[in-house]
């Protein structure tokens, strides 16, 4: 089943296009010219990469991942094939539609860097798996087949200073703080949007690091409206110590430390 685009409309050039294809069909190839990527809206596609006449999943991606970027910003053949893993309605972004997408929303690229860093473990990973090497289960792709189960939240939690509400911190290493982007897949730990009403808070804005007994914040690359320790802005990309009972400001939102 061919592809059918459907044109808004809409004066935002990045809106003018979706596509949508049947299970099992091929979206592009691998050795294909590609002069677009495609953001999916609905449903789910898997990067097939094939190599010596073998074929290997290398991303099973879902509503709100991207694909496709590196031909459009290489003009080089497509380096996979993606193929349409259910009934797909994707967003279809041409060369001058993502050159302005950059132009009005530095954050875009980016999150395309820190996706780009995801992959390359990810391929290097297969690379690994190809060669009959031992990988390391932290940089394994995850496929279809597996299942990640959540994080239980600890007690250790931000609380808002206007509304009370509480935001528990991940179990784990890493908590990333921000404001949730379904289209682009930006699902931070900790979620401001109910509390962000004048939206200052960054898609990725900042994250706290759990090392042994301590806790340290930390601005992202990207960030717009800053981060604030006891009314001291950190620098970006520098952790910053916090204790008990600090002062944690996201772009508008104060929070109060609780570490218990």
């Amino acid at each position: 089943m061919k592809a059918v685009f459907k044109t808004t409309g809409g004066k935002d050039p990045v809106k003018e296009s979706t596509a949508t294809y049947g299970t099992g069909e091929h979206i592009f190839d691998q050795g294909d010219l590609g002069t677009e990527m495609f953001i999916i809206l609905d449903g789910s596609v898997d990067i097939i990469k094939h190599i010596s006449g073998e074929s290997h999943l290398l991303s099973h991606l879902e509503k709100g991942d991207f694909f496709g970027e590196m031909a459009l910003l290489e003009n080089a053949p497509r380096t996979a094939d993606a193929i349409a893993g259910s009934e797909v309605k994707a967003l279809v972004i041409n060369g001058s539609q993502f050159d302005d997408m950059l132009r009005r929303n530095p954050e875009i690229a980016v999150r395309i860097i820190r996706k780009y860093s995801k992959r390359l473990r990810e391929a290097n990973a297969l690379l690994e798996k190809l060669v009959g090497r031992e990988v390391d289960a932290d940089h394994v792709a995850l496929d279809a087949t597996q299942i990640v189960q959540p994080e239980k939240a600890t007690r250790h939690r931000l609380v808002d200073v206007a509304t009370g509400t509480a935001f528990f911190l991940s179990s784990g290493d890493e908590t990333t703080i921000g404001r949730a982007d379904p289209v682009t897949g930006i699902l931070p730990d900790v979620d401001l949007t109910p509390v962000d009403t004048n939206r200052s808070v960054s898609r990725r804005h900042a994250k706290i690091i759990h090392s042994g007994e301590d806790y340290h914040v930390l601005e992202e690359v990207g960030t717009v409206n800053g981060t604030y320790v006891n009314d001291q802005r950190i620098p970006t990309g520098v952790p910053v110590t916090l204790h008990h009972g600090d002062l944690v400001k996201i772009g508008l939102i104060s929070m109060k430390a609780v570490f218990e």
